[in-house]
């Protein structure tokens, strides 16, 4: 960088040219049909998915199946629970009357 403070440079020539070089690949067409091909490819594979889908399934299914929705069946039974044993008669415990502290 140069110092804005400093007073601009006498040796600096007055026109400056520049040269740009271009040097095109010897190598072929530059390699890019293979991603157009691809993305074709991509893009007709997508269209066949979607006709598959949007068609249900692109098949004819039979529209005249019958299903009889009248089944009966019987519920299951639980088994019984076990029987709980009975509780002896216990006294609740007694606590004496405190008294007030005076």
């Amino acid at each position: 960088m140069t110092d804005p403070n400093l007073p601009p440079r006498d040796d600096r020539p007055e026109v400056v040219h520049h040269t740009t070089i271009n040097n095109p690949s010897t190598g072929g067409s530059g390699g890019a049909g293979w991603i157009g091909f691809l993305v074709g490819g991509l893009v007709v594979v997508l269209v066949i998915i979607a006709i598959v889908v949007f068609s249900n399934g692109g098949l004819n299914r039979a529209t005249d199946t019958k299903v009889d929705l009248d089944v009966d069946l019987p519920a299951p039974s639980l088994p019984e629970a076990p029987k709980m044993p009975e509780l002896p008669d216990v006294e609740p415990p007694s606590v004496p009357n405190p008294d007030p502290a005076t």
